[in-house]
């Protein structure tokens, strides 16, 4: 019987040719359709990058309390605001009540950020 069933499913499959849905734009009221109501409550981690630095496994394993770290940014230069590790604005330094927070300078334009993931 299992035998039977495989034999059926095989014979009832054929690749999915991909090249029939390129370039094809989503109808509305399909599942290609976006509807921003099913995703508002998904949580998202959004980071502030100070800058970044290279350095050997050996250099990192000698850093003690009081090490300097030099980064590829300079002072006053706006800092990157990620959101799952993609860039989506720049901004400066604030505070707020006592609590650091970050001042948009400018947000990448949507057409930006999809160029990047290409």
């Amino acid at each position: 019987m299992l035998e039977e069933n495989r034999d059926e499913a095989q014979a009832e499959t054929r690749p999915a040719d991909l090249k029939e849905l390129q370039g094809q734009p989503a109808q509305a009221g399909t599942a290609g359709s976006l509807n921003l109501d099913m995703i508002l409550d998904v949580n998202v981690t959004v980071s502030i990058e100070v800058g970044r630095a290279r350095m050997s496994i050996n250099d990192l394993l000698k850093l003690s309390q009081g090490a300097i770290i030099e980064l590829d940014r300079m002072a006053g230069e706006p800092l990157d605001v990620l959101v799952n590790g993609t860039l989506v604005a720049r901004g400066e330094i604030v505070v707020v009540r006592d609590k650091f927070g970050i001042m948009l300078t400018e947000v990448v334009s949507q057409e930006e950020r999809l160029r990047r993931l290409r």
